[in-house]
């Protein structure tokens, strides 16, 4: 037997036993809940169609755990305006596991379904596989190949364009160094660039690259006017 159920918003084709990721419901693991707008109600080719909903039906479940999914990034540019935002999103959910599809009014037992044996709980899914020892050693490899050349100067004022005044407004965000700047990723690009309202000028002069050059020993590029 099967039934379709609404909720959140949404509609869930749901079986005795199965496992539904729905948005997020009040109550903690094990607690009994019930399912009242039900649609549709079939058995062996013989279903009932609710106008909206079908009479007497409802879905007895339980809740496994309360848990969020995976991350969501929103990523907005305006290109030629400075214009960068990032944010991200993790959406709450209810893992529910249905216990009983009921009929003509039926109340539920109020047993518990059996849990599937190979069953993981969705906030485990979730998780970021742990790194292994094979995946260790390329990564001490490549810490090896970035390593600072002997005469490394670590002084920001190499950067083209960069002068004394601005090294000033830089160490007031916290950046004093070239191996910083190498690092950036570009929610820190974008941060820098809006504080100092630069419209893309690090990208445009590939600081980051000037940076990882000077770090390898490559002598500076030549400094644009400031």
């Amino acid at each position: 037997m099967f039934a379709v159920i609404k909720t959140g918003g949404k509609q869930y084709k749901v079986a005795a036993n199965d496992l539904v990721r729905i948005e997020k419901i009040a109550g903690d693991a094990g607690d009994a809940i019930t399912f009242e707008n039900v649609l549709m109600v079939g058995n062996e080719g013989d279903f009932s169609l609710g106008a909206p909903l079908v009479a007497g039906a409802s879905v007895a479940g339980e809740v496994v755990e309360q848990f969020r999914d995976k991350k969501v990034i929103v990523f907005k540019k305006k290109r030629r305006q400075g214009y960068r935002r990032k944010n991200g999103h993790r959406q709450e959910l209810t893992l529910v596991r249905i216990t009983e599809i009921l009929t003509d009014g039926a109340k539920p037992s109020g047993k518990k379904a059996a849990p599937k044996k190979a069953a993981k709980t969705e906030a485990a899914k979730t998780e970021a596989p742990k790194a292994d020892k094979a995946d260790a050693a390329p990564k001490a490899d490549k810490a090896a190949d970035a390593a600072p050349a002997a005469d490394f100067k670590d002084d920001v004022k190499l950067i083209g364009g960069v002068g004394p005044a601005l090294e000033k407004k830089l160490a007031g965000l916290g950046v004093t160094s070239l191996t910083q700047i190498a690092e950036w990723t570009a929610e820190d690009i974008a941060r820098i660039d809006e504080e100092l309202s630069f419209k893309g000028r690090i990208e445009r002069d590939d600081w980051i690259g000037q940076a990882k050059d000077l770090i390898a020993g490559k002598p500076p590029r030549a400094k644009a006017d400031q």
